[in-house]
């Protein structure tokens, strides 16, 4: 292990022996760190449940969060929505139910729905500038155990998402709520505080034996971490060389000795992110497990004790702007306009009952269901989610989740009695579905898949006798990504000069994308011309006035291509028109040569670009990165491409700045703000930035619209907005849009009652909606 955390971690660990030899004189020593082992679980037998009443779906694997206020990935999320309401609904065009009670009627693509909810929102923009969206109840919404779901249940929701120990993904508490902060403030988890007091010091807020006790767990979990990582690359990355821990800490970038522990790995960890244990430090996942959950395995019994909250000063006893109207009526009071609120006020409704403690809620005297800064009683319900959704959890046993039906749903019992989600690789979804052992799942829809598709259905098509397919936008594209800080001119990232030298790497990567992309993906994705997904109400449409297709013009502001030019005479448009943006860089050029010969000072003649292809080129932009290379050297310009094995480089290199050029995918959310990714408090590096806009663009005007975007509800204006923000971008040439894909859903056409699936399945209105309504066909 690495210099100054070696050395006190090894100090925490001579003081722990020290305390377990007093215990041998009478003093009470620490307790053992244990590691619990695993508990044995019996099989599910799928044919249990096989029937013409049972659906199988098609799963990847599971992480067992399942709670609402915890699931992390999609496919738990899945489960927790299964056996849950939330506040509020969208319609299939992402737009938020605000008349859930009565229900309101929309078009979708000259069609009418009907949508309705648990409660309706009035949604009123005060003279002051503040926001106040008020909340009312049915009277009539029941869990699937049978109690009352209440405004009483809401409010607890909310306290458990604006709890200061909270570590869920929810970021409700990030919302401009009047009082928020007083609540939140003075307490803190006593890890964290054991953390800032560093392992050379004993918090004042813990005991000595705590403070041991943690650092042993923190240097256990870690080690474990580390080792968890060098087995998961010796077992899938042995023919790159990973075959010890030296070899193995090199594919995720660091440089160890060759015969170095996995505590050694763990000690570089930390050397290159301190103690930071957030989401953009060193809390990222291996295998689908974070460092956060090593380190509470090797806590044992005794995580909970150091996840709660400890009172570090005064702090207010309740959110003064979440208040309680009546027995069916809340009102959330925003001191700004947040555009986005709408969604994170939309809150699951979980009962409080089952993940809380009703004993402890009474709203006069500032109880709400649980004590606050601790939510031991919430994290114990993890595995187990209860709700007033659709069905009910039953259990996950090997590998299967199985669930009823619950005839207590508002909208009525669901028509199918179980539903199983089951564990399957990603190879077998396809022909689970076609043999009859899935009847739904979503296979990555490959030309394999496809051409295997129409074989099944024998008639050349998805959608046929054995297997329907469904096919929509992923909410989400994918992009090439160009770092301003390490690809400019002069170290002044926003100059023309620096813009034109991005620009002619972004013209010359933009003309392959057509062809490159229809090679990789062919009718199941599509080139897009601004960095934001085409499934997003404000990304800008061929018809609409100022749209452009993107890095079509040369330094001197002149369409580089024409209507009639085939591919090889774009080619080569594009060619001469990344010349004149070196030269407008101040790139030197031999004319006799046809080649530059020099860079301008801070920029250089070569280049990198990284790409996640697996080592093999498999990637949708791997083949716009060589042909773009290829082009680049005729010139003079070398454009090195890097192929990684493991993605977890490319990350750890944004994350440090050290990436110049790279291709990646963004994931979207129904609203389009920008603030994440563009705004430059999030530049990578920053102190206290989120590291998520890794292209280190910072631009006053840029800022400046994001946050006037996200402080109006009015669309139009926002949609307005949004555009002068994409041409901001695209001038800044960091981000060169390159591809929507399709996510598709497949279902046995002999097994599901095709009729009955919710018509109209789109971006933002999945299959599972309607759910209760879906019928399997009759059993022969």
């Amino acid at each position: 292990m690495k210099a100054k955390f070696k050395k006190a971690l090894a100090l925490v660990l001579a003081s722990l022996m020290t305390v377990s030899a007093l215990a041998a004189c009478g003093e009470e020593a620490a307790e053992p760190v244990v590691v619990p082992s695993a508990t044995d679980v019996s099989e599910t037998d799928v044919d249990t449940y096989k029937g013409a009443d049972t659906m199988v779906v098609g799963y990847a694997n599971f992480s067992e969060k399942f709670s609402p206020f915890f699931a992390d990935s999609a496919y738990d999320q899945d489960v927790a929505s299964m056996v849950s309401v939330g506040l509020l609904g969208n319609d299939r065009g992402g737009n938020m139910i605000l008349k859930g009670i009565e229900g309101e009627t929309r078009d979708y693509n000259g069609t009418d729905y009907f949508y309705n909810g648990i409660a309706d929102c009035e949604i009123k923009e005060n003279a002051d500038g503040t926001v106040d969206y008020t909340f009312t109840l049915r009277d009539d919404i029941v869990f699937s155990d049978g109690d009352d779901l209440t405004v009483d249940d809401v409010l607890f929701n909310m306290y458990v998402l604006s709890d200061p120990t909270y570590d869920g993904s929810s970021t409700f508490y990030a919302l401009p709520i009047e009082g928020m902060d007083e609540y939140r403030a003075g307490m803190e988890s006593l890890s964290n505080l054991i953390l800032a007091a560093g392992p050379e010091a004993v918090s004042e807020f813990a005991t000595e034996e705590q403070t041991l006790y943690y650092w042993a767990a923190f240097l256990k979990g870690g080690t474990n971490f580390a080792q968890e990582i060098v087995d998961y690359c010796m077992a899938n990355y042995a023919d790159y060389g990973a075959v010890d821990v030296c070899t193995s800490a090199a594919l995720w970038g660091y440089e160890l000795p060759e015969d170095a522990t996995s505590e050694d790995f763990f000690g570089a960890i930390l050397d290159t992110y301190g103690l930071d244990l957030s989401d953009t430090g060193i809390n990222y996942e291996t295998a689908g497990t974070s460092i956060t959950a090593f380190i509470n395995e090797a806590l044992g019994d005794r995580a909970d004790e150091f996840a709660a909250g400890v009172a570090t000063s005064e702090s207010a006893p309740n959110i003064s702007g979440i208040t309680k109207v009546d027995e069916n009526t809340i009102n959330v009071h925003l001191t700004e306009v947040d555009a986005t609120a709408i969604y994170q006020l939309a809150v699951t409704v979980a009962p409080m009952h089952y993940y809380g403690d009703a004993a402890k809620f009474d709203y006069d005297k500032n109880m709400f269901g649980f004590d606050k800064g601790d939510l031991s009683g919430v994290k114990a319900k993890t595995t187990q989610p209860l709700g007033a959704g659709a069905y009910k959890f039953v259990s996950y046993e090997n590998g299967v989740v199985t669930f009823e039906k619950n005839d207590l749903y508002f909208k009525g019992a669901p028509k199918i009695t179980n539903i199983l989600f089951q564990e399957v690789s990603d190879a077998d979804k396809m022909t689970g579905v076609a043999t009859g052992s899935l009847d739904v799942s979503d296979p990555s829809i490959s030309d394999d898949v496809v051409n295997s598709i129409k074989t099944y259905n024998g008639n050349d098509a998805l959608v046929g006798p054995v297997i329907t397919t469904n096919t929509v936008d992923n909410l989400g594209y994918g992009y090439i990504g160009i770092c301003a800080k390490t690809v400019n001119v002069g170290g002044e990232p926003d100059s023309d000069a620096s813009k034109n030298l991005r620009k002619a790497f972004a013209t010359m990567f933009s003309v392959y994308r057509d062809t490159v992309i229809n090679s990789y993906y062919g009718e199941r994705a599509s080139v897009i011309q601004y960095p934001i997904s085409n499934t997003s109400w404000a990304a800008p449409k061929p018809a609409d006035e100022g749209y452009q297709i993107a890095y079509s013009v040369d330094a001197e502001g002149k369409s580089i291509y024409t209507d009639a030019m085939n591919d090889e005479e774009r080619y080569a448009a594009a060619l001469d028109a990344a010349i004149g943006f070196f030269k407008a860089a101040g790139y030197t050029w031999d004319d006799a040569a046809g080649k530059f010969t020099a860079a301008p000072e801070g920029a250089s003649m070569t280049y990198e670009f990284t790409i996640p292809a697996d080592g093999v080129g498999d990637h949708p932009v791997f083949g716009i990165a060589t042909a773009t290379s290829a082009a680049l050297a005729e010139i003079g310009i070398d454009l090195q491409v890097t192929d990684l094995a493991d993605s977890s480089i490319l990350w750890d290199a944004l994350d440090a700045n050290t990436c110049e050029i790279w291709a990646a995918a963004w994931g979207a959310t129904i609203d389009p703000d920008m603030y994440q990714i563009y705004h430059s408090s999030n530049c990578a590096g920053l102190e206290n930035s989120t590291n998520s806009n890794h292209y280190c663009i910072t631009d006053a005007k840029l800022d400046e619209l994001i946050m006037a975007a996200r402080s109006s509800t009015d669309q139009s204006f926002r949609k307005a907005t949004y555009k002068q923000c994409l041409d901001i971008i695209l001038d800044w040439a960091c981000e060169i849009p390159t591809y929507q894909r399709q996510n598709a859903i497949i279902f046995s056409t002999e097994r599901i009652n095709i009729d009955t699936l919710t018509p109209d399945i789109t971006t933002f209105w999945g299959w599972m909606n309607d759910l209760e309504k879906l019928e399997m066909n009759p059993a022969e």
